[in-house]
């Protein structure tokens, strides 16, 4: 086993040194000066949102201090909660609710939700937000200004996780630190590579770029769209980018481990692309990594305990930057290989569910696994157009809101109670 020891010692050492620095925190982007006088007329907010009442209202008061005029377009996605009176109570400016449809067959309920609020986006660009993200003031000025300063198609940022309970500090700064691993920032940042990284939380992209690479329908069942729709924007000669900010925060909270168990699981195996090969090969890969150097602490003579604690040290070194981004102890970098165990029976969960027939569940829906790739049967890839199928959706605005003129098809404005 000394072997081991020292191969995993030397991966660890090489991770630190790898030149695009997969574990850093470094790629940010932090909100600029708030400017509440700020025309943002030209940026629609899409946001969907199914039984999302909870934490709808305080994304939607958060977006209120940051310009004016902004449209925002919230698609209820057959939400049982009030998720529409919510929106309506919560923000009082150019705000439109569009009544989600039935999920049709072959679609995914997020992706589905964002082509019909699509539909109704007339503005050059849009920021697609989750339902449970707010947004400090000053942090959509920043968003436009970097992604026109570096004249980006796409903008995305990794939203600051919710950090109050044990399980959330134990395994989602984890969460984040393997994600990063898996696909690093400076690779997707750089337009030389091919790799696209995404968030899908808050994400801003020009319009026109949407459109051309298909839109939703060439993502409509793709379990995590927002790598793959920065995938198609770097195939179609695109730029993207994609950081952290503490300006961009989830209220998200998870109920215990079997909260983030399901979290997790929905997409692990997905992100495998349905491997068995590789989900052995991902499961010695991490116990194998996160274990060898303390059993060579534990077990081995002097030189492997050596080269176990050189291991265990590297190891360490690279998840505390997460940690500290954070604001938690550097302590739990001790619990990383308890964490990595948890992340691989997460997986094989994941795996286990979509053997089953089961894709993934989420918000009360459960998809069934997929026979073939591509665009799902009877059904072909098109781009929306302003306005197609833009129905059953209502509109509240402020004076300055009123001449905005829709799309055809989507509802005029109006004022609120009117």
């Amino acid at each position: 086993m000394d072997w081991v020891v020292l191969i995993t010692a030397v991966g660890w050492v090489g991770l630190w040194l790898l030149p695009w620095r997969p574990w850093s925190t470094r790629q940010r982007l932090e909100p600029a000066e708030p400017l509440p006088a700020q025309d943002l007329s030209h940026i629609t907010v899409l946001i969907p949102a199914r039984n999302e009442a909870a934490y709808l209202g305080r994304t939607l008061q958060a977006l209120a201090g940051q310009g004016s005029a902004m449209p925002v377009i919230v698609v209820d996605d057959q939400s049982v909660d009030g998720t529409a009176q919510v929106a309506r109570a919560n923000f009082h400016g150019p705000l439109q609710v569009v009544s989600g449809q039935p999920l049709p067959p072959g679609w995914t309920g997020k992706v589905w939700a964002l082509e019909q609020g699509l539909r109704c986006v007339t503005t050059p660009l849009v920021l697609l937000l989750d339902a449970d993200i707010e947004l400090a003031p000053g942090m959509m000025a920043a968003l436009k200004r970097k992604l026109e300063a570096e004249q980006l198609d796409l903008v995305s940022i990794m939203a600051t996780l919710r950090m109050k309970t044990f399980w959330e500090k134990l395994l989602l700064p984890a969460f984040v630190y393997f994600f990063k691993l898996l696909y690093p920032f400076a690779l997707g940042n750089d337009p030389r590579r091919r790799l696209g990284v995404a968030a899908g939380g808050c994400l801003l992209v020009k319009t026109a770029m949407l459109r051309r690479v298909g839109a939703f329908g060439m993502l409509r069942d793709a379990l995590i769209d927002d790598c793959a729709l920065a995938q198609r924007i770097k195939d179609a000669g695109g730029r993207t980018w994609i950081g952290l900010s503490h300006g961009v925060r989830s209220h998200r909270a998870y109920v215990g481990l079997a909260g983030l168990w399901d979290m997790v699981a929905r997409t692990a195996f997905t992100q495998l692309k349905y491997s068995v090969w590789r989900l052995v090969g991902v499961t010695v890969l991490m116990l194998w990594a996160f274990w060898a150097p303390w059993y060579g602490i534990a077990a081995g003579p002097g030189t492997v305990r050596a080269m176990g604690a050189v291991g265990l040290g590297a190891m360490m070194c690279s998840y505390v930057p997460m940690l500290r981004y954070y604001g938690l102890t550097v302590a739990w970098a001790l619990a990383l290989p308890v964490v990595a165990t948890l992340y691989v029976l997460m997986t094989w969960s994941s795996a286990i569910r979509h053997w089953q027939g089961q894709r993934a569940q989420w918000k009360g829906r459960t998809y069934t696994a997929p026979k073939r790739t591509g665009p799902a049967a009877g059904h072909q890839a098109a781009t929306p157009t302003p306005g197609q199928n833009c129905e059953g959706s209502t509109m509240a605005a402020d004076q300055s809101a009123r001449e905005h003129k829709g799309p055809a098809g989507c509802s005029p404005a109006r004022s609120p109670g009117t």
